[in-house]
């Protein structure tokens, strides 16, 4: 397969030329899309969503109901990072993940105090309101202060985050923002608040078809990178799934059935800051000039920023506070479509309005 080949390939995997009919789609679609920047996390979503090409594309609202509903949440689900997720995925997905999370967190929890005596307590003291409509950080850290646990430090958040994995709590339905964008979710519990839960018969193997479905085409070592696994495990998986995945080269594989590319698809199209099309793989430089990577990330505050794409290559980066004022983008050199650049930020200016 040439590289350009690949690119198009990876557009549709992506949902990016072939965007799914609703943001829960292309969510099931995806698996997991990062989100520790959760205006970043629901733009993944709506930029892979049916009308993304258009001004009057998905909005942020229709996302938030999505969540309200309970058909999404979000949670560490691998490497320890935020991600956005089908609540019917997430304990399987955790199942695979979430013990080589805890031993990654170990020494740092260590340090913290955080330990199973610890995290006893801390579900005991949260379950009450968790139950109960569920808390905000804030009102939940409110409650662990008050039980005699300093949040503070990074305490907090590390016990959250243990809660998580241990399949205990996620985060659910949105917090008001007095009519401009919500940015802030409400920890539910999780065997409350998700209704149902898939099952898949061989998890390690669903995550790898799953991850080549969304991601394709990919390697084991990407594989690895982004599910957080170990190389010998990803490569376990890789030959567990091979059944399900096509090798179209040594060691390369893509799903067996891809969507078909939209005749509407944008050649020019915003991707938000930690966008999976850019982030998910060991070598980046199949999407992106090598002399723009550090231009893009992760720098040293571990931020990758927001990019512009053209049939499938990165031309430029771009701010989601910028784009939502109208401000122009950097990009990498000035040979593109002013008109396609600037309908690309409007859409996602469109998506964000309240």
């Amino acid at each position: 397969m040439t590289p350009r080949a690949q690119l198009d390939h990876r557009l549709r995997s992506h949902r990016l030329s072939a965007p799914a009919a609703t943001m829960t789609d292309a969510a099931r679609h995806m698996l997991a899309v990062q989100s520790q920047d959760f205006v970043a996390g629901r733009w993944a979503l709506g930029v892979r969503t049916r009308g993304s090409g258009t001004k009057a594309g998905p909005t942020i609202a229709q996302a938030d109901r999505v969540f309200a509903r309970g058909e999404l949440v979000r949670a560490w689900t691998m490497r320890g990072t935020l991600h956005i997720i089908p609540a019917r995925d997430l304990a399987w997905v955790l199942s695979v993940t979430a013990d080589r999370q805890r031993r990654q967190a170990a020494g740092r929890h260590r340090d913290l105090g955080v330990d199973d005596r610890m995290l006893s307590t801390a579900f005991r003291v949260l379950r009450p309101a968790l139950s109960d409509g569920g808390g905000t950080r804030a009102e939940l850290f409110a409650l662990l202060e008050a039980a005699g646990i300093d949040p503070r430090g990074q305490r907090g958040n590390h016990l959250l985050f243990a809660l998580t994995i241990a399949g205990e709590i996620c985060q659910g339905p949105l917090v008001p923002n007095g009519g401009g964008v919500a940015r802030e979710q409400r920890f539910m519990l999780a065997d409350e608040w998700i209704r149902e839960s898939d099952a898949p018969a061989d998890p390690l193997a669903e995550l790898f078809v799953r991850y080549i479905d969304g991601h394709g085409p990919a390697g084991v070592a990407d594989f690895a990178w982004w599910s957080g696994l170990t190389l010998g495990t990803s490569r376990e998986a890789a030959e567990r799934a091979r059944a399900r995945v096509d090798e179209i080269d040594d060691g390369v594989f893509a799903a067996q059935s891809t969507p078909r590319r939209s005749p509407k698809a944008a050649d020019v199209i915003a991707l938000p800051a930690f966008d999976e099309y850019y982030i998910s793989y060991v070598d980046r430089t199949r999407v992106c000039a090598s002399e723009q990577l550090a231009a893009i990330g992760p720098g040293s505050n571990g931020m990758v920023r927001a990019t512009l794409i053209e049939h499938g290559r990165v031309i430029g980066t771009w701010s989601h506070a910028d784009a939502a004022r109208g401000s122009a983008p950097e990009l990498f050199d000035g040979d593109h479509d002013p008109d396609a650049v600037a309908s690309a930020l409007a859409r996602f200016a469109h998506f964000v309005e309240p």
